[in-house]
């Protein structure tokens, strides 16, 4: 593997999760969202590169981004490759390391054969979010599985180990060792430890010799949660990032080349509002266009629904946005994942009188608060959430820190960890910026068309990197 060196300094508890698992080939990071896992990852890469070819890093299709922006953050390695949609067995270039979405090895027989020619016994296999490999029948268990039984390292990474209980365990360890648990199939694992329903078949009413299973995994596990974290912040901050479709792309460029023939000879902040506004709504996967919302295909709800998987599910969720729009489809999708009770909602469309209901259901029974940040970015108590998603960003660093402030206040007992969803080379790359300097992003784009007002050519250049 190419020699690379780390860019970012590796924290306590990171530095014990390695010392405890780099012994071992093969071994689990058990580690809460927002407790670093990834970096902990690339430092055992770092410790035994010279020992592999390369790292071939499954993670789910979702995060291929945020993996490869990962080792983009903590390392100078510039020698990724994700896979795509044009990845073919003949043309996988030499890497040191490979991303790949975990469920296209069901999905895709040109993703499976591509993956067989990079796995070879010199690899270091890394499983991220390794719940997603929790069917011990599945097919992408089984070819991952199978694909990696010969590899020299072999490492898994999850913050929800047990989302099912003890029935999880088996596939994932399997995975890392059959010689782990020390059972031959999942029927002798089941007979075990799993006590099935006679009444309904399949259904798991509870589970035996505990114990057994903590400590034959005690040797190969590390597993740290935010609380016990203490050199962690009180904030803690991660990205989940996505690329925009073609067909978003299309609109994209339509929306820049409209409003740039609008107001060519008057670029004011208004114009500016109007232009980011529809950037925004596009890179969301939809635009309110000439009295017509058009939805367009997106993967930011994707991304979104990976990272919601990502956190424990005793854990609450804030979940803020911009648009009503994003607060209907996010509904939907909730809903049709954990259940029409999972959610409380609280936007401008929520009569006043219903909206103090919704924050009791929050705190009583949801797991999910969505809501507009125009209507709960402010005034608002959510103690009971450590995580807040960020769907999209209000143009304003003041109006991102009164959200942030609605769970991260006196009486919050926990650390709190915001992930924001971002699309990589849109209006958002804008947006971060302003809200790591401070500042506003149109105000900030509004200095800078000033200074070449009425140069038609060089505001469009000025879109052109938008």
């Amino acid at each position: 593997m190419k020699n690379f060196v780390t860019t970012t300094e590796i924290m306590p508890h990171q530095a014990s999760a390695v010392d405890k698992v780099l012994p071992s080939r093969v071994g689990a990071l058990f580690m809460e969202m927002g407790t670093g896992k990834s970096r902990t990852m690339i430092e055992m890469v770092r410790r035994r590169r010279f020992k592999i070819d390369h790292v071939v890093w499954f993670c789910p299709v979702a995060l291929k981004e945020t993996c490869r922006q990962e080792l983009l953050k903590h390392t100078d390695s510039r020698d990724i490759y994700v896979f795509d949609d044009k990845t073919t067995e003949e043309f996988v270039p030499d890497a040191s390391w490979y991303v790949i979405g975990i469920e296209s090895m069901s999905s895709s027989n040109r993703v499976v054969l591509a993956a067989k020619k990079v796995i070879t016994e010199k690899s270091m296999v890394v499983l991220d979010e390794s719940s997603y490999i929790k069917g011990h029948h599945s097919m992408r268990t089984e070819r991952i599985t199978y694909l990696s039984r010969d590899c020299k390292y072999r490492l898994i990474m999850t913050g929800t180990p047990l989302s099912q209980g003890v029935v999880d365990l088996y596939a994932q360890m399997r995975f890392l060792s059959p010689k782990i648990l020390g059972y031959s199939s999942f029927y002798s694992f089941a007979a075990n430890h799993l006590e099935y329903s006679d009444k309904f078949p399949g259904m798991i009413m509870r589970s035996h010799n505990t114990s057994y299973l903590a400590a034959k995994i005690q040797p190969y596990t590390y597993q740290v949660t935010k609380k016990e974290c203490l050199s962690l912040p009180d904030k803690t901050y991660e990205g989940r990032y996505f690329y925009m479709t073609e067909e978003q792309r299309h609109y994209y460029e339509m929306a820049k080349e409209e409003i740039l023939n609008e107001f060519v000879e008057d670029w004011d902040s208004i114009a500016i509002f109007r232009l980011f506004t529809a950037l925004q709504e596009i890179v969301c996967g939809f635009w309110n266009h000439k009295s017509e919302t058009i939805e367009i295909n997106s993967r930011r709800v994707q991304t979104l629904m990976a990272a919601i998987q990502e956190i424990p599910p005793e854990n609450k969720i804030i979940i803020f946005t911009k648009f009503q729009h994003d607060v209907d489809i996010i509904s939907q999708e909730i809903v049709q994942e954990y259940g029409v009770g999972s959610i409380a909602t609280f936007s401008g469309q929520v009569p006043e009188k219903k909206r103090l209901a919704e924050v009791e259901n929050f705190r009583n029974g949801a797991r999910f608060f969505i809501a507009t940040q125009s209507c709960g970015g402010h005034g608002l108590t959510l103690n009971e959430a450590h995580y807040v998603i960020f769907f999209n960003n209000a143009f304003k660093y003041s109006e991102r820190m009164q959200a942030e402030d609605r769970c991260h206040r006196i009486g919050q007992e926990h650390k709190v960890t915001y992930i924001d969803i971002h699309c990589g080379g849109s209006i958002d790359d804008r947006i971060e910026i302003a809200l790591q300097t401070k500042g506003n992003a149109v105000r900030s784009f509004k200095a800078e068309v000033d200074k070449v007002k009425g140069k038609k050519a060089k505001i469009k250049e000025l879109l052109r990197n938008l």
